[in-house]
Parts: C-alpha cells; sequence; structure tokens
C-alpha cells in the first residue's frame, strides 16, 4: 500500500501497486472507466476496463460516486495527458462505501458550506489551507525551541480579565463565575521568572459583538513572554520568527499556495526588516488616504485595510497612546503619554496579526493603572505579587494564528482559514 504521491514518482513506473483513498471525479467512456482517485497527498488517474477487471468491477467503476471510498489496484504507467503524468490500469478495484447525491458542489453558498463544513474539509482547495496551517503552526514552535525557549501551558477558566470585562465569555463553575481566558499572558509571565523564555499555543475567547471578515469568537493564539527583553527585542525576535514561518510555507507548500490562488511573488518579498512607523504617523498616512482619523482613534478593520493597502511589507506600528491600551502596557519614561507597545500589521489589507511590548515591571506604576483602570486590586494580587518578589524588566507578544493563515494564503475570509469557525452566528457544525 501506497500514497498517491508516492504512486506519482518514477520508482513506481511499470509496477503494480495498491491505493486507498476517495473518488474526486468519476466518468466512462465507453468500454473505459476513468477514475481520479484522492488522499491527503494528491490525485491520479486510473482507468479501468475489462479483462482486466471483472464483468462485476467493471460495472462498479463504470458507475461509482463522488467521495465513494475505494481501494484499487494496477501497473503504473507514464501518461502526459493524466494528472502528474501518471496513470494506474487497474486489475482490481474495492468499495468500500459507496456515495449518493454528495452533497457539495460548485454552486453551493457560503452559509450552506459553512453547515456542511464537516464534509467541505474534503475539497482540495480546504485540504491546502490545512496544510498550509499545519506548516504556519509548526514552524511557530520550531522557531521557538530553536530560540531555547520552553512551550507551557495556561488555563483556559480565569478569574481575572486580560483585555476588559465586556468581551468575556461568563461560564458557570461549580456555584461562581468563571470566564473563558482572553490571553494566557499573565500565565506566561508568572514562569518567565523560573523559563525566562516561554511561549505558548491555545485557544482564547473574544465576545466581541464583531461581523468583520477578521473576527472569531474562538480563536488560536500564539503568545510569548520573555525576561529582559524591551520593545524593540521583541520587535526584532518577531521578525525573525515571521520571516522563518514564511520561509517553511514557501518550502513546503508552494502548490498549496498556488491552488488557493495567492501570489506567491508577494510573499517572497516580506523578508525583514519591517518598518517602525508610529501611531501619530499613521493616523497622517490613513487622512492622507482620505480617511477621517483623530489622534487617539482605534484603528479598526476597513481602517487598517485602507492603510495597510498602502504597504507591500509587514509594518509595526509604535508609541500607542496610552488611552488605547489596556492597563499592562508600560508607559515610555520619556514620553508617558505613550505605551512601549506595537502593532504588527499584515500589508495587502489584512491589519493586525500580532499585538506586542513590553510589560510594566514596576509595582507603583501597575498599582496606579490598575486604579486608573478601575479594576480591584485584589482581583489581580497574584499578579501584583510579580513584582513584588524579584521583579524584572520584560515583553511579550500574542499573535492571531488564524489571522496570520489567512495573510499568507491570501484569502477573503478568517473563516478560510480554521476547520470549524466560530462567530457571534456560528457554532454548529
Amino acid at each position: 500500500m501506497i500514497s498517491v504521491s508516492e504512486a506519482l514518482s518514477e520508482k513506481y513506473v511499470g509496477k503494480n501497486v495498491t491505493l486507498r483513498g476517495w473518488v474526486y471525479r468519476a466518468r466512462s467512456v465507453g468500454k473505459k472507466a476513468f477514475v481520479v482517485l484522492r488522499d491527503s497527498s494528491g490525485i491520479i488517474q486510473a482507468v479501468g476496463e475489462e479483462p482486466a477487471l471483472s464483468a462485476d468491477e467493471f460495472k462498479i467503476a463504470s458507475s461509482l460516486t463522488v467521495e465513494s471510498s475505494i481501494e484499487i489496484s494496477g501497473i503504473l504507467k507514464e501518461d502526459k495527458r493524466a494528472p502528474g503524468e501518471r496513470e494506474l490500469v487497474m486489475n482490481s478495484l474495492k468499495v468500500y462505501c459507496r456515495n449518493d447525491n454528495f452533497p457539495v458542489t460548485k454552486d453551493k453558498g457560503e452559509e450552506f458550506l459553512l453547515d456542511i463544513r464537516h464534509l467541505w474539509v474534503r475539497s482540495r482547495e480546504f485540504t491546502s489551507v490545512l496544510k498550509i496551517r499545519n506548516t504556519v503552526f509548526k514552524s511557530f514552535n520550531d522557531y521557538f525551541y530553536s530560540q531555547g525557549y520552553y512551550q507551557v501551558q495556561a488555563p483556559m477558566m480565569v478569574s481575572t480579565a486580560t483585555e476588559g470585562g465586556s468581551t468575556l465569555f461568563k461560564v458557570p463553575f461549580f456555584g461562581q463565575e468563571v470566564n473563558l481566558t482572553q490571553s494566557s499572558q499573565f500565565y506566561l509571565e508568572t514562569m518567565i521568572f523560573s523559563l525566562e523564555k516561554v511561549f505558548t499555543i491555545a485557544p482564547s475567547f473574544r465576545a466581541e459583538k464583531s461581523r468583520t471578515w477578521r473576527h472569531l469568537t474562538e480563536y488560536w493564539h500564539a503568545e510569548g513572554e520573555v525576561a529582559w527583553y524591551g520593545n524593540e527585542d521583541m520587535m526584532k525576535e518577531e521578525e525573525k520568527m515571521m520571516d522563518y514561518i514564511i520561509s517553511e510555507v514557501l518550502k513546503h507548500n508552494v502548490e498549496d499556495l498556488e491552488r488557493v490562488g495567492r501570489d506567491i511573488n508577494k510573499l517572497k518579498n516580506m523578508n525583514s526588516p519591517f518598518l517602525r512607523i508610529p501611531y501619530r504617523r499613521i493616523i497622517e498616512i490613513g487622512n492622507e488616504l482620505g480617511l477621517k482619523l483623530e489622534y487617539g482613534m482605534d484603528l479598526g478593520a476597513d481602517e487598517e485595510r485602507t492603510i495597510t493597502n498602502h504597504f507591500d511589507k509587514p509594518v509595526f506600528v509604535t508609541d500607542f497612546p496610552v488611552s488605547l491600551k489596556s492597563f499592562y502596557h508600560r508607559p515610555d519614561p520619556d514620553h508617558p503619554e505613550t505605551v512601549l507597545c506595537h502593532d504588527l500589521l499584515a500589508p495587502e489589507g489584512y491589519g493586525e496579526i500580532i499585538g506586542g511590548g513590553e510589560r510594566i515591571w514596576e509595582l507603583d506604576v501597575l498599582k496606579q493603572k490598575l486604579k486608573d483602570f478601575g479594576m480591584p486590586e485584589d482581583d489581580y494580587y497574584w499578579y501584583l505579587d510579580l513584582r513584588k518578589y524579584g521583579s524584572i524588566p520584560h515583553s511579550g507578544f500574542g499573535l492571531g494564528l488564524d489571522r496570520l493563515v489567512t495573510w499568507i494564503a491570501g484569502l477573503k475570509t478568517i473563516r478560510d482559514s480554521i476547520p470549524f469557525p466560530r462567530t457571534i452566528r456560528r457554532t454548529k457544525p
């Protein structure tokens, strides 16, 4: 038993092989039955006719339906007209499950395909997205392992808010109420005092009533925290990470990128360094492009789309005003009206994919920030403890992996980057 990709290699030409998979296409022409078989590695054409196939086998082969699961054996030969320039001349056929009226067809709308996502994930286009996604997740892990980071885990049910109460999912917990995590950041910060450099990949949950093309209520969050790092150190680390992830996708997923229609040449030009542009200047650029922005306004999906269409590489936005960022961001000692943080915006209209920067490490500053934000110290007693016992300068980041896949693959919506998207209107399948 071999895979389709193995069957397409030179070593098996002229040999009898056995393949398993699903019918991608099937048709009959005269006394020949043509079947295109797919498995996880690719597609190959098979042809069947009597007497190589028995009369019963030929009848079955002539009536196969899309997505029927089969096992076929035969002799591999070269054929320039066939997919992959190989064709299998069948001498046996076994059907595991024959389908009638497979529901996925080209004329179906987006909502229908979301309803039957459990079947749509079989499509070649979505298979390619999943393979790109796999490379992104793997290369993220590989990069940080190569840099001496430790992978750690944090709880999904928490008692404190990271990004604010308005976007929390509250769930019952043995007579009390807890929150689904918005971020693992605070827990990663606890572990830099023992491991110094840590990262995690985990789901995060945001109860944002947003219907934009780039929002999910449950998404995969890649986060890192590092002892002794400043804001610029963190940006340089993120640049190297992005270079590595994109290079790995270009190494392993060119066919997949082509299948989903991605302009590969654009990805090849995404290498660092990336521009660093202060928030104030980004507001000016937005206004030069026809937007009506004021200093202190938060940039939404539409504004970021307009601005990032102006760039052909990712860009760091820095020096945000204090009012726009969460309480844990460290004010710039030289310019206390701004914070030492950054957002990394993907070009081509995709917008924010990373948020990061320095964390407040001085106890008195953090206490004042909690007071300014109206947040009770008692709820954050353990987070304050980190500033009492051996506190150090440190920085971190949070990367939305689904957004990263959306941009790298050139997808129209974040819903197409994840097998089973969860939005404010969708919890099935």
